[in-house]
């Protein structure tokens, strides 16, 4: 009984941690040729279909980005560089309006990688499995933990030797401690969205610690 609490405690943290470090990062995966928005700009732009890329702007920008569209379309077919410039034209445009709608600036479309786990959220979707994205970040937060912990542990036993001693152990169990409240605030916060689950959270945290 208590692996199986412990094993759903750990999924329980995994997923609000995953959704907490997701709100925080979208934005920035947004604004990346590697994120989701310019693929499907340049797909909109090729097929002269508007429709499906609205669903990245909120309805108060629904005119400005079609107004920027039909402008791109008209321009592209001027030749090879006026299509070039038009069209990131349009996909900056379509950023920046996307950007506005979540309360962030637009700084300009980055060719970067877009974070690990960002990427294994979208294979995810895109999979229509969560399996591996589970799996793999299962991996990281226990092996972060485990040696925290160890640490810390290691330098408790030592701890009254010498005032050295002790100040490495204050260090590992300043570390140790503020890490394992980080991932209880991110479960806290990302509760937040999820009212509908704190009941079963709650007893399940209770159980567990049982």
């Amino acid at each position: 009984m208590n692996k199986v609490l412990t094993r759903r405690a750990m999924m329980g943290i995994l997923a609000l941690v995953l959704v907490a470090f997701l709100e925080a990062n979208l934005c920035a995966h947004c604004d990346t040729t590697g994120g989701p928005i310019v693929p499907e700009a340049i797909t909109a732009l090729e097929k002269g279909e508007i429709t499906p890329i609205l669903k990245w702007i909120k309805k108060e920008y629904e005119e400005e980005i079609k107004t920027a569209f039909a402008k791109t379309i008209a321009v592209r077919s001027m030749g090879p560089e006026a299509k070039e410039l038009a069209d990131r034209y349009f996909i900056e445009t379509l950023v920046r309006l996307h950007r506005a709608g979540e309360g962030a600036p637009f700084t300009g479309i980055k060719d970067e990688l877009v974070e690990p786990v960002v990427a294994l959220a979208d294979k995810a979707l895109a999979d229509g499995s969560a399996a591996e994205m589970i799996g793999r970040i299962s991996e990281d937060l226990a092996k972060a933990i485990r040696e925290k912990f160890k640490k810390a542990l290691q330098a408790a036993k030592n701890k009254d030797r010498s005032v050295e001693a002790g100040r490495e152990f204050v260090a590992a169990y300043v570390t140790y401690m503020h890490y394992v409240e980080g991932i209880h605030s991110a479960i806290m916060s990302a509760a937040g969205h999820q009212h509908h689950a704190d009941a079963r959270g709650s007893t399940e945290y209770k159980e567990h610690r049982e």
